[in-house]
């Protein structure tokens, strides 16, 4: 039972970060601008925010659940200026002195982390996945232990750190390949898919007006 609870968690917590977006962009620019640990650090960002909703979904924890989905309104439009900041740094960021700031002052590998956490925090629609795999696959019900749904938790972050580990790994594997040239743009258009998603997050607030949490509690 209990391997069975560990697999399902890895292969949740895989498919779920796989799916390739503006974290996936941002975790292979960290990882060819900066190295293999700046892109992990980045990995672990946003399997961290993964984990805290697969917590709120696994525990039921309607209250913070309530909250976020509540006031997801605030939520994104927060979120989404935050994203809109952090893309124009990366596009106005000159490669050549970032690249001679990291040489001097070395990695700031908590900045990667939130940046990272950032962009996967910023749309708490992300609890609705969960709540739909758990309630999909049965693994988990009313009178399931707290031992079992943490093991669950636990294993979905193993599950989404290994597809980070796999991604930034691949990447780091190219990025000898990579010349000057190719990191600026690589960076001007990481900046710019992350301010477009931060106007997609802002939007949906406007266009997407269904309200969730009736969905939830249905």
């Amino acid at each position: 039972m209990d391997i069975h609870i560990i697999i399902t968690g890895i292969i949740v917590g895989f498919a779920v970060s796989a799916p390739v977006g503006p974290v996936a962009v941002l975790c292979m620019q960290k990882t060819l601008s900066k190295g293999f640990f700046a892109g992990i650090a980045a990995g672990i960002g946003a399997a961290t925010a993964d984990m805290f909703y697969a917590v709120i979904a696994g525990f039921s924890l309607t209250f913070i659940s309530d909250f976020l989905i509540g006031n997801q309104f605030y939520i994104r439009i927060i979120g989404g200026i935050i994203l809109i900041g952090l893309g124009a740094k990366i596009v106005f960021t000159d490669t050549i002195k970032q690249m001679r700031r990291q040489k001097k002052e070395g990695n700031r590998f908590f900045t990667d982390f939130i940046s990272s956490f950032a962009v996967t925090i910023s749309n708490p629609i992300t609890i609705l996945a969960f709540i739909a795999i758990f309630s999909g696959i049965d693994i988990i019900g009313t009178n399931s232990s707290n031992f079992h749904i943490s093991l669950l938790i636990s294993s979905v972050f193993i599950g989404a750190l290994s597809w980070w580990v796999f991604l930034v790994g691949s990447i780091f594997l190219f990025k000898k390949k990579v010349k000057l040239r190719h990191l600026w743009w690589i960076n001007k258009i990481t900046g710019i898919l992350i301010i477009l998603f931060a106007i997609f997050v802002i939007l949906s607030v406007f266009i997407f007006d269904t309200d969730i949490t009736t969905i939830i509690n249905n």
